[in-house]
């Protein structure tokens, strides 16, 4: 497989030796420098991106444009998704965004829902999700946070939003409290904890590195070639 690498920094790295070790070629890297090179014509079956919040909506559409399927990974531009994915549905195109793409972490989003369905039959537990970063992570809290408060919400009627935690900060009754900690190199640490007066229940997932999210993306990839339409991890991973 031919792949448009767009975004060239940590995570592009690991993806470039990843996509190598499961036999695929890089046939272009996209950065600030070169973006004009994104076009028509270009020998490749799929692209993935991973940039930042203020480049990511205009470089996806441009990817579009060029006839690529897109694998999309940045964080913290999500307000504009629908607006993305009427755009690739006007030109026949196919786009998939995961806020992570590590397997581990998309198996917790799904049990993170199914807990939250439970829970909404027990009024005595509430919820409050941490999550950890290295120090230069540009979104707080993590887009994966928000993928969990949001999974939570659409499964417990007992919340309606969630909030940035504020220490000192009394949250409304149906908002979820969501913690971010910035802190040396950690790759992530997620965690929903639901606490009641006489125990605790929660789901964790921890990164060991980068590799999980790298090889999650080109599993993406692999999967989304040749298609059209809009998908997510729940596809890829048949969950």
């Amino acid at each position: 497989m031919n792949i448009v690498l767009i975004g060239y920094g940590r995570m592009g790295h690991e993806i470039e030796q990843a996509a190598r070790e499961r036999g695929h070629e890089i046939v272009l890297c996209i950065d600030r420098e070169n973006q004009g090179d994104l076009t028509r014509g270009i020998d490749a079956d799929v692209a993935i991106e991973f940039t930042s919040p203020d480049a990511a909506v205009t470089i996806i559409k441009r990817a579009i444009d060029a006839g690529l399927p897109v694998v999309s990974g940045s964080t913290g531009w999500l307000e504009h998704f629908d607006d993305v994915a009427a755009y690739c549905k006007e030109k026949n195109g196919a786009f998939l965004y995961s806020s992570n793409f590590s397997i581990g972490v998309n198996v917790l989003f799904h049990l993170n829902a199914e807990l939250a369905r439970i829970m909404g039959r027990f009024a005595d537990y509430k919820v409050i999700i941490e999550e950890k970063h290295h120090i230069r992570k540009l979104d707080a809290p993590s887009g994966t946070a928000v993928t969990l408060a949001e999974g939570i919400i659409r499964q417990h009627a007992g919340y309606e939003a969630w909030r940035a935690h504020t220490e000192g900060f009394q949250f409304p009754e149906r908002n979820i409290p969501v913690q971010s900690l910035r802190e040396g190199t950690i790759p992530g640490i997620h965690s929903v904890v639901w606490e009641s007066e006489i125990d605790t229940v929660s789901l964790r997932h921890e990164a060991k590195g980068r590799k999980g999210f790298a090889l999650g993306a080109l599993m993406a990839a692999e999967f989304l070639s040749g298609k059209r339409g809009i998908f997510t991890m729940e596809d890829v991973l048949n969950l």
